[in-house]
């Protein structure tokens, strides 16, 4: 007996998922940016660590780029909010995922 599994991902080709949506104080989006920010960095981190790990003649080269790139943005980032908070502003963030099939 054969069993195939079919998904719902062979018609549907690309997903959409509204992650933030809402007005927040620059404390709370400080909070939320930063948390994202933080899981985004230790992913490619533990990338980095399992692609060099157990091999004793790896000269452990990666392109930490990304990780950089998501450094700078925190920093930029808690600049930005500081500047809202000294201001009294509050903050509308908007953030949606988009995941597509890769033909």
């Amino acid at each position: 007996m054969e069993t195939t599994l079919k998904t719902s991902i062979d018609s549907k080709l690309e997903q959409k998922i509204k992650l933030i949506d809402g007005n927040f104080t620059p404390s709370e989006a400080a909070d939320i940016i930063n948390n994202i920010l933080d899981v985004k960095i230790n992913f490619h981190k533990i990338q980095r660590l399992s692609r060099t790990e157990g091999d004793v003649n790896d000269a452990c080269e990666y392109d930490s780029s990304r990780i950089v790139e998501l450094i700078d943005s925190k920093h930029d980032a808690k600049s930005f909010l500081t500047d809202a908070r000294l201001n009294g502003k509050k903050l509308k963030i908007e953030s949606t995922v988009t995941i597509k099939v890769k033909e």
